[in-house]
């Protein structure tokens, strides 16, 4: 049975099961159901009529099948509501570009680059401004910086060099050397003990790994959660080995000219070949390492070829260069990848545990007015919250205190019982995920790829 057909018959016997929907709209619109897509997005907004995914969802499907106006339409509605949305204004820059309004859909384009979350889209680009005559995003708009999975990113200049500062273009020093250790880190021993198992313990044997005719380094994929502290360990490792680190983000290499971005991923390898032993970071690799199926006519197949060329060794000899790949959507990278010798080796990160929580929540009291912490207590009434989960709830508490300060004129501390109050109005931000997750794991698990999700949340399949 096909993948398809195993989420058709789950979505028929689980009708109600809103990210099961979702993920059945999607796959036929990968395989070019878009009449079937059209209504699993329309049963999900029987269900919640202001679903914002299953909004986009709809467009999409109505674009496919012929009804691009109306699509326009929907996403015009859903911006006015929700114009954070950044996914609603580049679809809508897509449909106004195929109803041959250009203009219109360079604005589109432009505002979801500077929203959290906004990438760039090298095909849509070239139709937008290469053949419109246009300049394309300024520095200003497009490079503003981002919302990743653990936070707030710095941008990055990319100068008039056409390649991001820290490259071997423009003279300055990417390459660091973290001072963070495991020891730097609560809990998530587990996840520890596995890296050291697959990662450390190789990279600090070579000789030993060369007499079996192995080579130290490889791939590495961490996935999970959102803000569960897949870069902070990925750095932690390059500190247990005393490894050069280099850390990218897709800024850095994508670039609105064909071949640009090409030269761009591979100077990256080079320059972290050249400081071996490396390891080379990739936040959000399923941005650079989408399916290629959802690329079929984006020049974005031949960025995601020179990955996976580079990731063999066909370019360059990769000894002593471990690839470290963290996704919060692993559903959604080319399988290609997982094949041996690129992401062959797969560490699933989950949500710190209890005792992880208390030594984050600690560690976020520092520095602050807090009295009369219990990290314990916190932990306990925190499950499932991600360590920026923990970091929220800190942020709304201070500022609730903070507010009260300036009325009063003096600093007000911040109670157990404030953050214990602000830790109820918030739900954890991992649910969403494991909501999507779980559906993959129970009905597209092919080789066992979930299993660890279905171990975390108990589940014997």
């Amino acid at each position: 049975m096909s993948q398809l057909e195993s989420l058709r018959e789950a979505a028929r016997v689980s009708p109600d099961n809103i990210p099961l929907q979702m993920l059945f709209g999607e796959a036929c619109l990968n395989e070019f159901a878009a009449d079937e897509a059209l209504g699993a997005f329309q049963h999900v907004l029987r269900l919640n009529p202001s679903h914002p995914e299953a909004r986009i969802g709809l467009a999409r499907a109505l674009h496919h099948t012929g009804r691009t106006s109306e699509a326009v339409v929907r996403l015009e509605a859903l911006v006015a509501e929700r114009p954070e949305l950044s996914a609603a204004w580049l679809h809508l820059s897509r449909f106004l570009m195929a109803e041959g309004l250009r203009d219109q859909a360079r604005t589109c384009y432009e505002k979801s680059l500077v929203l959290p979350g906004g990438l760039p889209d090298a095909a849509l680009e070239q139709e937008l401004y290469l053949r419109g005559g246009a300049e394309k995003p300024s520095a200003d708009s497009s490079r503003l910086g981002r919302v990743t999975s653990e936070g707030w990113e710095t941008p990055v200049d990319s100068g008039d060099s056409g390649f991001p500062s820290g490259s071997p273009g423009d003279g300055f020093d990417a390459v660091e050397q973290p001072d963070l250790s495991f020891e730097d880190i609560g809990g998530m021993e587990p996840v520890k003990e596995e890296i050291r198992m697959k990662i450390i313990y190789p990279l600090k044997n070579p000789d030993l790994f060369r007499a079996y005719g192995k080579k130290a380094g490889g791939g590495v994929l961490l996935y999970g959660p959102p803000g569960c502290g897949k870069t902070l360990i990925s750095r932690a490792t390059a500190g247990e080995i005393e490894a050069n680190f280099l850390s990218i983000g897709i800024h850095q290499i994508l670039e609105l000219y064909i071949g640009e971005s090409e030269k761009n991923l591979h100077k990256l390898f080079e320059l972290a070949r050249d400081n071996a032993p490396a390891i080379l970071f990739f936040d959000e690799v399923d941005a650079l390492a989408a399916d290629r199926r959802d690329l079929r006519k984006s020049a974005g197949r031949t960025l995601i070829n020179q990955f996976l060329a580079e990731m063999d060794g066909n370019v360059a000899s990769n000894d002593g260069l471990l690839i470290l790949g963290a996704t919060n959507a692993p559903w959604h990278i080319d399988p290609a990848f997982r094949r041996p010798g690129r992401f062959d080796r797969i560490l699933f990160v989950p949500p710190p545990d209890e005792g992880a929580r208390e030594a984050i929540i600690s560690i976020l009291a520092k520095g602050k007015p807090v009295s009369q912490l219990d990290a314990r207590a916190l932990a306990q009434k925190t499950r499932d919250f991600s360590g920026a989960d923990l970091k929220a709830i800190f942020d709304t508490a201070v500022e609730r205190s903070l507010a009260q300060a300036m009325k009063q004129g003096q600093v007000v501390p911040i109670t157990q019982r404030d953050l214990i109050e602000v830790a109820k109005s918030i739900r954890p931000s991992t649910q969403a995920w494991f909501e999507s997750a779980k559906n993959y794991a129970l009905y597209s698990n092919q080789g066992g790829f979930y299993n660890d999700v279905l171990a975390f949340l108990g589940i014997k399949k």
